[in-house]
């Protein structure tokens, strides 16, 4: 079987990496730079020890800071507009899966205008041209889109999010800083390390793993395993695993898939705006006991990333129940919700939720298939 791994053209890692972008941008005849951000960002002063950058350098560009969260295809069509008439030349993404994602929308449309509507380009889109050059500068440990062929947008008339995969989206360059990490409020610290910690357990036994992505998603519980709590609390040793973990993360899931967890979190955040984090928290121990069975031996692994003794010894059940629950002490320790009503979620919605779930691209990916009345009974015993 031919297998096809795609990752950014370069990448910088560790604390101060922000300081090559206005040498990489000049090194790459760039002439104007088109900042996508949040609100938030900008009146934190995050976003501005990126532009401060490129003051300095004299590089001009433009700031669209008019993302929200779990971004709709009218923040992505109003981006577009914005891009066009600054006469920019490169994008920079800077935020968390929000921006990235909507930054991605934005340069493959510019791109590829006949997607205009946002929403044929849901799946695997027959794209033509690379997205206007993307700089990628995360301010979360967690989705790492920065590395992903994959963004997510929501459809607010239709109350549903969609994935869309395309290999033209990935950012030419990647600047993972801890630092611009740093001042994100411990829930968010949560809730994208949850998230990073679902890419990576969910990359690990989806149907597409093989050898190469197993030592992506390996490497990657092991090291948010033994970091996230530790980077929550404000540890900056553990933040920089953090953010490297996350990153490897990205680069096994992005080119083979994910699985239930991301399927039923999104209609979460379609129809409750919740936090995908916060939802991916939620599931991702009960997803796992539903897999168990179909997961093999990888429940050992990820036993052993969490400090079981004896996970490669002990009977096959117990090391998945072993894996089970230490994703589920995990995910209480850090004081995530663990029941979806925490979220909002409702009885008179699950039916619409689980089909939702069951027509996600990202369930096609998950190692035991699931029926509708599957998703609706997890959905149920988690309300």
């Amino acid at each position: 079987m031919v297998q096809r791994m795609i990752w950014n053209q370069t990448a910088y890692f560790g604390a101060g990496a922000i300081e090559v972008i206005p040498d990489e941008l000049r090194r790459r005849g760039f002439t104007k730079a088109f900042v996508v951000t949040d609100r938030a960002l900008v009146e934190s002063g995050v976003a501005g020890r990126v532009t401060r950058l490129l003051d300095d350098a004299g590089l001009p560009y433009d700031v669209y800071d008019a993302v929200r969260p779990n971004p709709p295809i009218e923040d992505v069509q109003a981006g577009v507009a914005a891009f066009t008439a600054s006469g920019a030349d490169v994008l920079v993404a800077i935020g968390g899966g929000s921006p990235q994602d909507t930054c991605k929308a934005i340069g493959i449309v510019v791109a590829n205008p006949e997607f205009s509507d946002v929403r044929s380009l849901e799946g695997v889109a027959a794209t033509t041209h690379p997205s206007v050059p993307i700089v990628a500068v995360p301010t979360t440990a967690g989705t790492a889109s920065e590395t992903t062929i994959n963004y997510v947008i929501t459809d607010v008339e239709r109350q549903r999010k969609f994935v869309c995969v395309d290999p033209h989206d990935i950012p030419v360059l990647a600047v993972v800083d801890p630092q611009m990490m740093s001042s994100a409020p411990r829930a968010l610290k949560v809730a994208t390390g949850l998230d990073a910690l679902t890419h990576a357990i969910e990359g690990y036994v989806t149907r597409g793993a093989w050898e190469l992505s197993d030592l992506f998603h390996l490497k990657a519980i092991q090291v948010i395993a033994g970091s996230l709590q530790a980077a929550a609390d404000g540890d900056e040793a553990a933040a920089e695993r953090m953010a490297l973990g996350q990153y490897v993360a990205g680069m096994g899931y992005s080119n083979v898939g994910l699985g239930l967890v991301h399927a039923m979190a999104h209609p979460l955040g379609a129809f409750y705006s919740a936090p995908h984090g916060v939802a991916n928290g939620i599931l991702l121990a009960p997803v796992m006991a539903f897999n168990a069975e179909a997961s093999g031996e990888k429940y050992r692994d990820v036993a052993a990333a969490f400090g079981v003794a004896d996970a490669h010894t002990m009977p096959l059940d117990d090391a998945r129940a072993a894996a089970v629950e230490a994703v589920a002490a995990l995910t209480r320790d850090l004081g995530n919700p663990t029941r979806l009503s925490e979220v909002g979620a409702t009885e008179a919605d699950v039916a619409a939720l689980a089909k939702a779930a069951f027509e996600d691209v990202c369930a096609g990916g998950n190692p035991r298939e699931a029926t509708v009345a599957d998703i609706e009974t997890l959905y149920r015993t988690l309300l």
